[in-house]
This record gives structure tokens, C-alpha cells and sequence, in this order.
């Protein structure tokens, strides 16, 4: 069986910048959004309000290093 998520997102973590791609698959074919976001906590909670207004439930993340740590913990509590 393949899990096939409706709303979800990928992030690339970097030092200075985020890069989150959003999938929705709803109806016609799949809409993919891409926006770049600094790391700095304002900044990282509009990436938080953006993934929740576009309906984003799971996400998955790359990174190197400790660079995600700050991210998952704003993160974890709004979505998987």
C-alpha cells in the first residue's frame, strides 16, 4: 500500500535559510508551491503560518548538521 499524502511539505534546512516546497494533491493534477524563508524566529514562524494556511498536516525535513533543531522545535506542536 502506498501512503499518498493530500497537503504536505518538504523542507531543506540550511544555516541562513529554509526552503519549503508544498504538495497539494486535491482534484486535478498536483500543485506545488516553493518559497525560501531566513532562519531567524520571526521568520521561521511565517513559514509556520504559511504551511498551516495552505493546509500542510505532514512534513519531512533534510538537514545538515544541528540547523533543524530551532525548526522541529517550532514546528512539532501543529503538525507530524
Amino acid at each position: 500500500m502506498q501512503v499518498v499524502y493530500k497537503r504536505c511539505s518538504g523542507l531543506d534546512v540550511h544555516k541562513d535559510t529554509v526552503v519549503a516546497c508544498v504538495l497539494i494533491r486535491e482534484g486535478g493534477p498536483v500543485q506545488k508551491e516553493i518559497r525560501t524563508f531566513p532562519t531567524m524566529t520571526s521568520d521561521l514562524l511565517i513559514l509556520h503560518d504559511w504551511l498551516l494556511a495552505r493546509g500542510v498536516t505532514q512534513i519531512a525535513m533534510e538537514s545538515t548538521g544541528v540547523y533543524w533543531k530551532p525548526i522541529f522545535n517550532l514546528l512539532e506542536g501543529s503538525f507530524e
